[in-house]
């Protein structure tokens, strides 16, 4: 807990006491620790003065701020229709072959977490898939275990 309370006290210093304050610390929070911990929430609640209640439903609205611990690199593939109809399934089955889960989990060494989300706003070059920031289109399964094959080979 000291880390976090000094990592809320430090966003804070940097981005005001003000209720407008809470979704850049919680963004800076997700950025630095790859997720936001109960222990921030009450910590940002405390330090901006606000209910725990408003912090949990604000980090809670938003699908790229994770409340539970997240790998290293997030993959979060696109689940619209057009997806969908450029083969989704078949990406999605490629990368839980790969990384050894499904939808929703994370590996036990915590480098890779996979994810559904809404649209990316790539559906003209779907099927499409952002890993942390960087975004990945037309993907197909021998082009998605490039990028698994890249990936892995980071630290």
């Amino acid at each position: 807990m000291p880390h976090t309370k000094e990592l809320v006290e430090k966003l804070v210093d940097t981005y005001g006491r003000s209720r407008e304050s809470m979704l850049p610390i919680l963004q800076d929070i997700q950025r630095t620790e790859h997720y936001v911990s109960d222990d921030a929430m009450v910590e940002i609640a405390k330090q901006l003065d606000i209910s725990t209640a408003d912090v949990y439903g604000k980090a809670t609205f938003y699908s790229f701020i994770d409340t539970v611990p997240r790998g290293k690199y997030v993959i979060r593939v696109c689940k619209t229709i057009v997806c969908e109809m450029h083969n989704k399934s078949g990406i999605i089955e490629t990368l839980e072959n790969l990384l050894k889960i499904k939808i929703g989990e994370t590996t036990l060494n915590r480098k890779f977490s996979l994810l559904y989300t809404n649209c990316l706003g790539w559906c003209h070059m779907g099927p499409a898939m952002l890993i942390n920031d960087e975004v990945f289109t037309d993907l197909t399964p021998e082009r998605v275990r490039e990028i698994i094959a890249i990936y892995k080979n980071k630290n």
